[in-house]
């Protein structure tokens, strides 16, 4: 039985079980109150609600194969030399950024650079730069590679942005969205002062999967659908009738241009039929950001009826996500 451990709470929960169904993975469960439930269409598997700031531990420590969580969360709470490893870093939800963030009147505090500066002019005053966080091993690697020596971290669970005004912290370091909680408790991020972009990803424990074949093949049915729907929200597809002269023409334009308009495939079925004798319909598959340059090559060789229409799911040959796993699989077992 392949266990999948989901937030329980906050933001992450309601985006992933929408995300899931979109992928055709809907979560079912016997009462919304209820801590377990299954993934519809995937044989022989549980799901396990879990607190978000948990799933990590669950997923190393054995309790579960799979797991949704914030890669903030899980880069801040894995620990050195488990069999944890991330097999998807980005699900397309769940975005934000860990940021540090210093009080408005520090007006001459721009940059992170800045700090390394403010740490030794605290020292001096005879006490360390106070930076309250809930990422501290994540906080205190970045100030060091960013050249700020002398701080001290100031653990905190409740609301960071209180935390200068209230004087128990100089400095925060917090995870933001749109940073309009950061304005309104005047602060502001600093220049080159995000320590990391995050969002949801899938982690496993790889040891778990290795000694279950059964267990990584209901994995593949699992990442074969994530992929093909986060592939889906970046491509589109435009179909056109050409006429016969563009027949010839249009599809080496589109190959010639493959890079530069992200087209993925062109399809010709030629003398289909349509309004010219002798003409064909064409299918381009391509980046969604360049699906109206495609229309305006087709229509500027004469198309007619051109259509644009985007996929639910776009399925590769291989599934990337299920083979970088398998990698991950192998070098466990020769390590």
């Amino acid at each position: 039985m392949l266990r999948i451990a989901l937030p329980s709470d906050g933001a992450l929960h309601e985006d992933t079980l929408g995300f899931l169904q979109k992928c055709g993975l809907a979560v079912k469960q016997t009462s919304k109150r209820s801590l377990t439930g299954s993934l519809r269409g995937v044989r022989d598997n549980v799901v396990l609600f879990q607190r978000t700031a948990d799933i990590t531990s669950v997923v190393e420590q054995g309790s579960a194969e799979l797991g949704v969580v914030g890669l903030d969360r899980y880069l801040e709470y894995r620990r050195d030399g488990t069999d944890a490893i991330v097999v998807m870093d980005n699900l397309s939800f769940g975005r934000c950024d860990l940021v540090i963030a210093v009080p408005d009147e520090w007006v001459d505090v721009t940059s992170v650079a800045d700090l390394a500066d403010v740490s030794l002019e605290f020292l001096d005053k005879g006490h360390a730069l106070r930076v309250a966080t809930k990422y501290p091993r994540l906080v205190e690697r970045f100030l060091l590679a960013n050249d700020t020596l002398t701080f001290t971290i100031v653990h905190a669970s409740g609301a960071l942005e209180a935390a200068p005004s209230i004087g128990y912290a100089d400095i925060i370091a917090d995870i933001t969205d749109s940073g309009a909680t950061l304005r309104e408790n005047s602060l502001r991020r600093l220049d080159g002062g995000t320590i990391m972009t995050s969002h949801a990803g899938l982690i496993a424990n790889r040891a778990l999967l290795r000694a279950d074949p059964s267990l990584v093949d209901t994995t593949r049915s699992i990442l074969e659908r994530l992929e093909a729907r986060l592939r889906a929200e970046r491509t589109g597809t435009v179909r056109a009738t050409l006429r016969p002269s563009a027949t010839r023409s249009v599809p080496a334009q589109l190959n010639e241009m493959r890079s530069r308009l992200g087209v993925e495939s062109v399809a010709i079925q030629r003398g289909a039929d349509s309004l010219y004798d002798g003409g064909s319909e064409v299918t381009v598959v391509a980046d969604r950001a360049h699906i109206q340059n495609v229309v305006d090559l087709l229509r500027a060789a004469g198309a007619n009826l051109v259509t644009v229409g985007y996929p639910e799911s776009v399925f590769q040959s291989e599934c990337q996500a299920y083979q970088r796993m398998l990698s991950a699989l192998q070098e466990a077992a020769h390590a």
